[in-house]
């Protein structure tokens, strides 16, 4: 699995274990779900540029702990003598607002941001919460992948 990691602002600073936590729970999802060829970009950032985004590309006017960008969302074709690496598409999570969260929920940064790229990843992989059938089994999922990490609400 390809992870790509970056920060934006670049000035931004995180704990150190942030990014191998997003890693982890990339490369878990990539082992479960068969998509260990894969690449995944992922942007941490703060809750002002989430915000900018999440009202850009969703018309929503507030900032929100994650957003996905999937690139493989229509059917096309595959072409002959592309490259073997799938590109899935893009997570940006606010780190900020997953600490916000953690406070609020009680538990730790580790978690919420471990189960934010879950959430990511699993949009990416086509997964959605629109409908209370879908919230169900995309949470079924989410806990699922939680449980093969071993992470627990700490």
């Amino acid at each position: 699995m390809e992870v790509l990691i970056s920060n934006y602002p670049e000035e931004l600073v995180f704990p150190e274990d942030i990014e191998e936590n997003v890693r982890r729970a990339i490369e878990k999802v990539g082992e479960l779900y068969g998509v260990e060829d894969s690449e995944v970009s992922v942007t941490l950032t703060n809750n002002a540029y989430i915000h900018t985004l999440n009202k850009e590309y969703r018309n929503m006017d507030r900032p929100t702990d994650v957003l996905s960008f999937a690139l493989n969302e229509s059917e096309e074709p595959e072409i002959e003598g592309s490259p073997a690496m799938n590109a899935l598409g893009d997570i940006i999570i606010s780190v900020e607002r997953a600490e916000e969260q953690a406070e609020e929920y009680g538990h730790s940064l580790r978690r919420e941001v471990a189960f934010l790229t879950v959430h990511g990843m699993l949009h990416l992989l086509g997964y959605d919460h629109m409908e209370e059938e879908e919230r169900e089994e995309m949470e079924k999922e989410q806990r699922f992948v939680m449980e093969q990490l071993g992470i627990s609400r700490e």
